[in-house]
């Protein structure tokens, strides 16, 4: 019998070492976690972070082959890594090739390692696409990277913290993409999603507003059809389905209305107009959940943060919400 998912070590990815990953990992460890746990990364990097933040008297690395190893020690960080070692020393807070391969095969590892239930969650620091590219590698995120691994074709992202939930339509594509990518399929698709986040994080009858593409969702048509030809179909069709579900609402508005209590998630229309509402409420609290996956992630709210990387001043706050969502959607 298979132990419960409960039992098993939440999967850390040390994301891009170049960034403030590995100082962020780190400094959670040295906060205390409620479980086992693992990072997927490069043993010296973490040996360097731990001495570099002033750790080593308090925490040690120890390498791990496999999950199984994961000693219950709260003063070891176990590091499995199953690709090369990075460069000694690593250049900070800049774009570099082996960096970003590195962030995707710990990455892969870590998928690899969730599908076959040998770890609880994966929890996932920032990695940085130029360094990927750099590295061969040619993904927008990690969300099409989890999706395409793991062989998901639905699934979305949501952004939290404690004010607002936000699921996105379209991700990681240019603005100018976004109006042909609105169609029936995708948009009923995503408020499925939508109430299955909420169900999955604990409310039993989620209340999902949808916000409109255009500016005051396109007015009756003045502005835009997709409303009237796409949106508006695709929210019936939810509704018979029994889904609790409003709009297209105008998007200049359907967030403050989600903070104030009337909805539990917005499903937004793409990218910017989902993210800037959660960020702006303060990065240190948001978490980014890819819904639909077999297995649960959770991710900090922020980038790789080059521009103070390796000055032992990034906060944790992000990540160390992002382990505790991800332990409270895998308790049972």
């Amino acid at each position: 019998m298979a132990p419960p998912r409960s039992s098993l070590p939440v999967g850390f990815t040390m994301g891009d070492a170049a960034g403030i990953g590995p100082e962020i990992i780190v400094k959670t460890f040295a906060g205390g976690l409620q479980g086992p746990a693992i990072v997927y990364g490069d043993v010296g990097v973490m040996e360097n972070t731990i001495y570099e933040l002033g750790y080593e008297g308090e925490l040690r690395v120890e390498i791990i082959s496999e999950p199984e190893a994961c000693p219950s020690d709260p003063h070891v960080i176990p590091v499995l890594n199953r690709w090369q070692a990075l460069p000694d020393p690593m250049p900070m807070g800049q774009a570099n090739a082996e960096a970003g391969r590195g962030a995707y095969e710990y990455l892969c590892h870590a998928i690899d390692d969730a599908m076959a239930q040998r770890i609880r969650a994966i929890v996932t620091a920032p990695l940085n696409k130029k360094a990927m590219q750099m590295g061969g590698v040619d993904f927008p995120g990690h969300t099409e990277i989890l999706a395409e691994r793991s062989g998901t074709t639905r699934y979305a992202m949501m952004l939290a913290n404690p004010e607002l939930r936000v699921l996105l339509v379209t991700i990681h594509v240019a603005l100018a993409e976004v109006p042909r990518l609105i169609a029936f399929e995708s948009e009923l698709d995503t408020i499925r999603l939508a109430d299955l986040a909420c169900r999955q994080a604990g409310l039993q009858h989620p209340r999902i507003a949808v916000a409109g593409l255009n500016p005051h969702a396109g007015e009756d048509g003045r502005f835009g059809r997709e409303e009237i030809e796409i949106i508006a179909p695709a929210i019936e069709a939810a509704r018979a389905e029994g889904l609790d579900v409003t709009g297209p609402l105008p998007g200049d508005t359907v967030f403050m209305r989600a903070r104030m209590g009337e909805f539990d998630i917005v499903v937004a229309q793409y990218h910017d107009q989902g993210l800037i509402p959660v960020k702006y409420l303060g990065v240190e609290q948001g978490v980014n959940v890819t819904v639909g996956l077999p297995f649960i992630r959770t991710s900090v709210d922020h980038g790789t943060a080059y521009g103070i990387a390796g000055q032992g001043i990034a906060d944790p706050a992000s990540l160390r919400t992002a382990y505790e969502t991800a332990l409270a959607m895998t308790a049972s």
